[in-house]
């Protein structure tokens, strides 16, 4: 198989390869899931008995990275295979072009059902607060973009029923979304939930301090238990609307692709029910670095560090410890409680597919769009933080047709597009720049990739009265991370001698500093989008013609 992204197809498909019909896909995706908050990266106090059992029948990948950061921009670069610089969505406040290629539209156009489940975060509904208006903005308009094309993820336009949806949303020919964090509930999993017996005045609530709970932390409200049961919480609809959409393409005899995309753990920190105490704070372990004194480390990382989550000016921005040993604590016990609630849902959709004897017909993925600060380097939730907290996440692909592994071989989430297309023999699309990672799960100690670049760029001035960096790419190899912002600042590491990255190099090691730069310089221009405005597709035969009639290419 070919590892590039843009390389043909894999010359035999599954059905070529086993007489079997085409190969169903499961992508499982989470919000904000650290890459060791999982039973198989070696936690030993969270319980993921499900993820456990797929992990053990798949590939895990252990050096797994985001290409940026942040929600919109690292989903949008699953989706296509390209580097936010590549497909626009650099921030959390623009939407992915209604005419952006996607994996997804590759699979629909084989054939394939199509279904987006819970959270999309494509376009902004959720995030709009982060715009930043001005005059001069550009951008698509409704001038030649379909009329409202970016506001399906808006939250108010389901209070009256859910809004019609184009026949393909990205790829997407079925869509339920779960719009909204911690217990508030909309889009279509608050119809769902209404339909339930749940009341709109314990749904529908604000993510502030104000939100109805049944009991609050009495140091960060982020930390609370919703005012209603597990059965009408998000990772529950995620999991039967699911089933539902496997169900009926079973039924129907199609191939099909469901991304089951569950909106936690992401904070606020709201396990339902059961969940909610199934792990004492006191018992909670604290990283090893959360007392970093992060000497060396950018002026807006301490700055960051010493703002407590009581005096965060918005519930979604950065803040730190603050030395509060008791916050974190509280906040790993609520999020392994959301976390072991999403486990718990996906072993029924597991389930549904044993019962509908699909098991053995399914690739399935587990990823997450981001990582957690959750207290290392004295640092709480996602964004700006260029640590492997927040840069590395789970990964593991279980295809029924190979053996189970482990590999440290680096991967990136910008990777699992051109995989699935390969698995499938799905024809891939001009502009991916992912590579295909099937090398790997055939041979675990192999690798198409010697490094991994993170973007992240913040159109904006000022987070919690700390003036952020404008622009901050990092490079992950086998070995080292670099990190470099727009301000000048820099952050290298040794990460086999330094593994949580609490001791920079600075100048002391100039050569493997240069090395790095250069590595860098080059993985950049691997980025570049060379694919921008290309030419519309013709067919083969005009390409013929026009090729005889020119005889050569025109300068």
């Amino acid at each position: 198989m070919n590892s590039p992204a843009n390389g043909s197809p894999a010359p035999s498909s599954w059905a070529e390869a086993r007489g079997a019909p085409p190969p169903n896909v499961l992508f499982i995706i989470t919000d904000q899931q650290r890459a060791d908050h999982n039973g198989f990266s070696g936690n030993g106090v969270i319980r993921t008995p499900h993820l456990d059992a797929l992990a053990a029948r798949g590939t895990v990948f252990d050096n797994a990275w985001v290409a940026n950061p942040v929600c919109m921009p690292n989903r949008s670069t699953i989706m296509t295979g390209r580097m936010p610089s590549s497909h626009g969505v650099v921030f959390n406040d623009r939407s992915l072009e209604p005419g952006a290629n996607t994996h997804v539209r590759q699979f629909r156009a084989a054939g394939y059902r199509t279904a987006l489940i819970g959270k999309s975060h494509l376009q902004h509904g959720m995030s709009r607060n982060a715009v930043n208006p001005s005059d001069l903005a550009g951008g698509p308009v409704d001038e030649y973009w379909p009329k409202g094309w970016d506001s399906h993820e808006d939250a108010e336009r389901y209070l009256d029923g859910a809004p019609e949806f184009p026949d393909s949303f990205y790829g997407f020919g079925h869509v339920e979304l779960a719009i909204d964090h911690g217990a508030r509930a909309s889009g279509h999993h608050l119809l769902w939930a209404l339909d339930r017996g749940g009341r709109m005045e314990d749904l529908y609530v604000p993510l502030t301090a104000e939100s109805p709970a049944r009991r609050r932390s009495d140091i960060w409200w982020q930390v609370y238990e919703p005012p209603y049961d597990p059965e009408l919480h998000s990772s529950s609809f995620v999991a039967d609307r699911t089933i539902a959409f496997i169900e009926a393409a079973v039924g129907a005899g199609d191939p099909w692709l469901a991304w089951a995309s569950f909106p936690d753990p992401h904070h606020p920190m709201t396990p339902p029910g059961e969940w909610f105490e199934r792990h004492r704070p006191s018992d909670m372990l604290l990283p090893m670095s959360v007392d970093d004194p992060l000497e060396g480390a950018p002026e807006y990382l301490q700055a960051i560090s010493r703002i407590h989550p009581r005096d965060q000016r918005h519930w979604v921005t950065p803040c730190g410890v603050a030395g509060d040993h008791d916050l974190v604590r509280e906040a790993i016990a609520a999020t392994y409680g959301m976390i072991e609630l999403i486990d718990d849902r996906i072993g029924r959709i597991f389930a549904a597919l044993d019962r509908l004897d699909q098991t053995g017909n399914t690739i399935i993925v587990f990823t997450s769009d981001h990582g957690d600060m959750m207290g290392d380097h004295g640092l709480m939730l996602k964004g700006y933080m260029h640590y492997r907290g927040t840069l590395a996440v789970p990964m593991v692909i279980a295809d029924p047709r190979r053996e189970p592994g482990r590999t440290d071989s680096l991967a990136g989430s910008i990777d699992l597009g051109p995989t699935l297309l390969d698995l499938a023999g799905v024809k891939p699309f001009e502009g991916m720049t992912g590579r295909s990672l099937a090398p790997v799960l055939d041979d675990p100690s192999a690798s198409v990739r010697d490094d991994v670049l993170i973007e992240d760029d913040f159109p904006g001035a000022l987070v919690s009265r700390v003036r952020l960096p404008a622009r901050t790419r990092t490079l992950v190899t086998a070995g080292m991370r670099l990190t470099r912002h727009s301000t000048g600042e820099e952050q290298i590491f040794d990460t086999d001698a330094d593994p949580h990255e609490t001791s920079p190099l600075g100048g002391s090691d100039p050569a493997r500093r240069a090395e790095m730069y250069e590595r860098l310089a080059a993985a950049m221009m691997e980025a570049d989008d060379l694919a921008r405005g290309m030419p519309m597709t013709v067919d083969g035969a005009t390409r013929a013609r026009a090729r005889a009639d020119s005889g050569a290419l025109s300068w």
